[in-house]
């Protein structure tokens, strides 16, 4: 019984959260004007792909999917890279006061974004990287919670593959190439959903240092969109699902790593 309450009560739940997806989806192949109607449609009279074919011709939605594709994959590259060094550097490396360093760094995770977001900007404008893909993709780089993430996965690793490695003349980027890279796969994957959805969904950093409309991300454009057409609420959908299924795509293809990844992170030798 017990089995059968959890199940129950799981189950009640995804659909209840899957249930306002699904209706998006149904919206956003109604004809216009179909989604206001009360008592509301659940499913389309017959399907018009005709809002999809307007998002990617006159509102040249394609151009904005092209500056989230490339923002959130270069994000999502760098981060990897610098996350998983650091992460393995404050793991298996040995060096004064790497301990407190790391608590130092750990502390900062406390701040709110919006603190850092003027002083952040303000260096950025100095660099001359404002209105470009590298305003949104240099502070990304890199950041505490990927670098925890990382090292507390680390601490899984043997240290005998390591001193193997070492015996066999391997150097310090070899063995984080040929060993480290290969055996931490489950938690890179599950850093890279959360660095890769967090950035094509981000709205407001975007908005700031993006000034041409041309370099806006989907979630912007589609902020955009909503004040022009505001009662079309058929196109607003279709944009919606234009916007988030690339994401819900990456995660059911890499939820296995993704689960796997979280269930073991919290390991520590």
């Amino acid at each position: 019984m017990k089995k059968i309450l959890l199940y129950s009560t799981a189950i009640f739940v995804a659909v209840i959260t899957f249930l306002p997806f699904l209706w998006m989806i149904s919206a956003s192949l109604m004809h216009q004007g179909q989604a206001n109607t009360y008592p509301p449609r659940l499913l389309p009279e017959s399907i018009d792909t005709s809002h999809y074919y307007k998002l990617f011709s006159s509102l040249d939605l394609s151009g904005y999917l092209v500056n989230s594709v490339v923002i959130s994959l270069g994000v999502t590259v760098f981060s990897l890279l610098i996350n998983s060094m650091g992460g393995y550097a404050f793991a298996k490396f040995r060096f004064r006061r790497k301990d407190t360093i790391f608590n130092f760094l750990l502390t900062s995770m406390i701040i709110p974004g919006q603190v850092t977001m003027l002083p952040v900007f303000l260096t950025l404008k100095n660099m001359g990287l404002i209105n470009t893909y590298w305003a949104i993709i240099v502070p990304g780089m890199a950041s505490i919670f990927g670098i925890f993430l990382i090292r507390q996965y680390c601490y899984s690793i043997p240290d005998s593959l390591i001193e193997a490695a070492k015996m066999d003349g391997a150097s310090d980027f070899k063995i984080y190439l040929k060993v480290i890279l290969p055996l931490t796969k489950p938690i890179l994957v599950t850093l890279g959903i959360f660095s890769f959805m967090g950035t094509w969904n981000d709205f407001l950093w975007p908005l700031i240092v993006m000034t041409d409309s041309g370099m806006y991300t989907l979630p912007v454009a589609l902020a955009n969109l909503m004040g022009e057409h505001v009662q079309d609420t058929e196109l607003m959908m279709a944009g919606s699902v234009v916007t988030i299924l690339p994401v819900l795509i990456v995660f059911l293809v890499l939820q296995k790593y993704y689960i796997k990844g979280i269930m073991m992170g919290s390991v520590k030798g």
